[in-house]
């Protein structure tokens, strides 16, 4: 950690720890007034090894995860849309979720956060899968890091780990100029990825996520295909009331400050993405109206019939 990291981090140490019976005071008028946060996480690599940007340890996660069953309700993805959808949540919540598919999620992980009960949604760039590719940012580091095979996505998709969609090549959707393209990344490969796990594929979450990264057409075609959200990236809570379709979700820092600082309410982050729209991109809305394949949706259910 840099000298200048480290004290950004003592100086959160020190605005957390001097705010905390204000910040208590807060969480209390708002979960009186049912108007909790909802708050969701995603991660991308959880490993001893290869320590970079988007990795935590396995001894930190699951001391993450145990503070989070302890202070505040750890529920699943659809959870967090039905507090979001009836204007009333009493106690603040949060939802886990990782992005791409990294195989060494899979050593500890995995298997701890099934042990003890905490649901999960798994989002999975699908090529990088089906042709045991490494992504492009860990060849760049010098690291080109495992992905999770077919077969272990089907196991989690057997224990009870919803799998979700985050395009075929993890993508910038945001920058698409064609909508054969965005058909192809938000549509096509989600039904692949169904057919994939034998699962409904029910969620997609943006590749990267900030406000830049995401588009008005993509989710225009992630409704159309009977798609129950999507996840944006950028740093922001969830509240009773908002459109649910749209799940705001923020990074869970291997700084367990960080985290901790999120969870309990920072005030000073209570306005972001609220009344947030989607922006129309370089492929519009226009451009892919009636362009979703009706016949892909059920692909992504049909191995599960009714018990979808």
């Amino acid at each position: 950690m840099s000298v200048t990291m480290k004290i950004r981090e003592l100086a959160l140490h020190a605005y957390y720890y001097s705010s905390l019976p204000m910040r208590m005071r807060y969480r209390n008028r708002l979960e009186a007034e049912g108007q909790a946060p909802l708050c969701v996480l995603f991660y991308h690599r959880v490993a001893d090894t290869h320590p970079n940007g988007w990795s935590i340890g396995n001894r930190e996660f699951q001391r993450q995860m145990l503070w989070l069953k302890q202070h505040v309700d750890v529920v699943s993805l659809e959870e967090i849309q039905t507090r979001m959808r009836s204007g009333r949540n009493d106690r603040v919540a949060v939802a886990v979720t990782f992005d791409d598919g990294y195989a060494e999620n899979c050593q500890q992980a995995i298997p701890f956060l099934i042990e003890h009960e905490i649901p999960m949604t798994y989002f999975v760039a699908l090529d990088f899968v089906l042709h045991d590719r490494p992504f492009p940012h860990d060849v760049a580091e010098g690291q080109p890091l495992q992905v999770n095979t077919p077969e272990q996505l089907r196991q989690m998709a057997a224990s009870g780990i919803e799998i979700g969609a985050h395009t075929r090549n993890h993508c910038d959707v945001g920058a698409i100029e064609d909508p054969e393209t965005m058909v192809d990344e938000i549509v096509t490969a989600t039904a692949e990825l169904g057919e994939l796990v034998e699962q409904p594929i029910r969620y997609f979450a943006f590749p990267y996520g900030q406000k830049s990264n995401l588009s008005a057409a993509a989710v225009h075609l992630a409704k159309d295909q009977g798609l129950s959200g999507v996840c944006s990236a950028y740093g922001a809570y969830n509240f009773p009331g908002s459109d649910p379709f749209h799940i705001q979700r923020f990074h869970a820092d291997p700084e367990f400050i960080r985290l901790k600082n999120w969870v309990t309410i920072d005030r000073r982050k209570v306005g972001f993405g609220r009344g947030y729209e989607f922006a129309e991109t370089g492929v519009k809305v226009a451009d892919v109206a009636g362009r979703s394949s009706h016949d892909a949706a059920p692909l992504a259910v049909a191995s599960l019939g009714s018990e979808a």
